[in-house]
């Protein structure tokens, strides 16, 4: 008996804690817009008699929406070339503007070239191994310094795989997995923790 409420009990926590830890975090990031958001916009636009949960992330997302849309337009073009060609010539702003431009259209482009595999590589040390994602051929003057064809592998910290640390490595030492790369930063975000099954592999 005791055994069995005992099973109950994890098996009730394996349902709840995931549930509830997503709607925590969900949370905190629809406060943290709101928070953000409500201050650059007039107060009229939030003067409902209740506070509504969420107003400021749905205001942010229909302000993006229009400006996406009216920058896809002839005159939104335009605008913004010509706003690119006056940044384009300001030292400093020009290659923080160039450099985040360029890593916001790796991530949100559909054919992006981020994060093309899992692989794994030898580090710290021989022997010691460490999973990263590749993202790509070395290009530039990097590749013509190196002897060897070498590829980027993004090697991601646990459990937060935003930060981590790019790697040049030759192409001949990284080991291609067929896992997802959804799978592998499950498996880095739970250091472990999770594994895919063999079914959910790639072919």
């Amino acid at each position: 008996m005791i055994l069995k409420l005992r099973n109950y009990f994890f098996a009730g926590i394996l349902v709840t804690a995931p549930l509830a830890i997503t709607i925590y975090f969900v949370w905190i990031f629809v406060n943290f817009v709101d928070s953000k958001v409500t201050k650059f916009f007039p107060d009229f636009f939030f003067s409902l008699p209740i506070e509504v949960p969420g107003s400021g992330l749905l205001v942010f997302i229909t302000s993006m929406i229009l400006i996406g849309w009216f920058t896809a337009s002839f005159l939104g073009r335009i605008i913004v070339r010509f706003g690119e060609k006056i940044l384009s010539r300001v030292p400093v702003i020009r290659g923080i503007y160039t450099a985040v431009k360029q890593i916001f259209g790796t991530v949100l482009k559909k054919q992006s070239d981020a994060f093309r595999q899992v692989v794994l590589i030898e580090y710290p040390r021989k022997g010691s191994w460490a999973m990263g994602f590749l993202t790509g051929s070395t290009k530039g003057e990097v590749q013509k310094i190196t002897k060897n064809e070498t590829v980027n592998v993004f090697l991601p910290t646990t459990p937060n795989p935003t930060s981590g640390f790019l790697l040049f490595i030759p192409k001949r030492d990284v080991r291609p997995l067929k896992m997802s790369v959804d799978e592998g930063i499950k498996m880095i975000i739970s250091a472990g923790i999770i594994t895919p099954s063999k079914k959910n592999k790639k072919d």
